[in-house]
């Protein structure tokens, strides 16, 4: 199947979706991931059909089979992204092919077949203009969108499946910083790594984040927010936190950000920073940062802001990074400006408030 030949959807509204003064209450203080809307698209695949039956159908449990392969071999792919309400009304989403291209490498090193770019991206469409009136608005509120692969075949063998469903749910989600942005404090982990070479660290996949709730525990019992790893072949260079990117600014102004080495999930607001960065005129270099660079660079005053970027929370400023031994950075400083103006950038053109120069913004409704 090409990008221009996908499947119609077919539409089956949901008989229990929420009345709208419960919605609106959610809606009023939907937290993150806790609530879902009315509605999901499912899409099949079989080796003989290919992608097919593709329709929005009302949010509800899956049926699948106790052998399916999702279950013991962990075949399975996601994506997270967002969807924004401007001022007028409309709604918006970014960078959605990006998205689709990344689902599509995630697909490959899971042996898992690939979606076209154009169904992925219209399945988002499908979704959300089905389940608008879940989309808020005012301050950095959001849909949170998560579509997913799973191998949904009936077999116990240990080889890629031969049917496969594809699917998107959609979460209102509130402001990731409530009563202000504040920087969180990091915990280094020395005992665990998030991936190595040739595994499955460039791919979004729940694996990777199945290992790093062990040491996302051992962070938070320690104070933090989240876990930072490093590389797993010699435990000396900055890969990522458990879901982000990190980005460090230099007091000249120039920034510096782990290259990705196959090992790093390639970051769209990763990305879309890096750019806005050299938008303003900084000089951004991608390559491999030593754990004791940041740890020198910041006692030293070399390294005058950090902070870390991924969908759910935009930008985030690191204020802390501690281990067993040590902690450098200031719990109490105020987010730096380079961090807040990329930050704003970032926002502003998501929710419309700034002209979308990079051509980043779908509308959705």
């Amino acid at each position: 199947m090409t990008d221009a030949t996908f499947p119609t959807f077919r539409h089956v509204p949901s008989q229990q979706a929420r009345a709208q003064a419960d919605r609106e209450k959610i809606l009023a203080d939907p937290g993150f991931g806790t609530h879902f809307t009315d509605h999901m698209v499912a899409i099949d695949w079989t080796v003989d059909d290919g992608w097919h039956d593709a329709h929005v159908r009302p949010f509800g449990p899956l049926t699948f089979s106790p052998a399916a392969a999702v279950l013991h071999y962990g075949q399975e792919i996601f994506e997270g992204m967002k969807a924004f309400r401007h001022a007028d009304g409309s709604v918006w989403t970014f960078r959605p092919a990006s998205n689709g291209r990344r689902l599509q490498h995630s697909a490959r090193r899971m042996a898992l077949p690939e979606l076209p770019v154009d169904l992925f991206v219209e399945s988002i469409r499908q979704l959300v203009r089905t389940d608008e009136a879940w989309v808020p608005g005012g301050g950095e509120s959001s849909l949170y969108i998560r579509p997913f692969m799973i191998a949904n075949e009936e077999f116990l063998g240990v080889r890629p499946a031969r049917r496969v469903a594809y699917y998107v749910i959609a979460s209102p989600a509130g402001a990731y910083f409530k009563g202000g942005i504040k920087p969180v404090s990091i915990w280094l982990s020395r005992d665990y790594a998030r991936a190595g070479r040739g595994g499955t660290g460039s791919a979004k996949c729940g694996g990777n984040y199945a290992s790093s709730l062990l040491p996302q525990r051992e962070a938070v019992e320690n104070g933090c927010a989240q876990v930072l790893f490093l590389d797993a072949e010699t435990n000396t260079y900055v890969e990522e936190l458990g879901g982000m990117n990190v980005f460090l600014v230099q007091k000249d102004g120039s920034v510096i950000t782990p290259s990705l080495t196959g090992s790093i999930l390639e970051g769209i607001t990763r990305d879309s920073v890096i750019q806005l960065l050299r938008d303003r005129g900084h000089t951004v270099t991608e390559r491999r940062v030593e754990i004791a660079e940041w740890i020198e660079g910041v006692r030293s005053g070399e390294i005058v802001e950090v902070f870390a970027c991924g969908t759910a929370a935009s930008i985030s400023p690191i204020g802390v990074l501690k281990g067993h031994d040590f902690s450098v950075g200031d719990a109490d400083a105020q987010p730096g400006e380079i961090t807040m103006a990329i930050r704003k950038d970032l926002l502003d053109i998501q929710y419309g408030r700034a002209p979308d120069r990079h051509g980043w913004l779908t509308r959705l409704v």
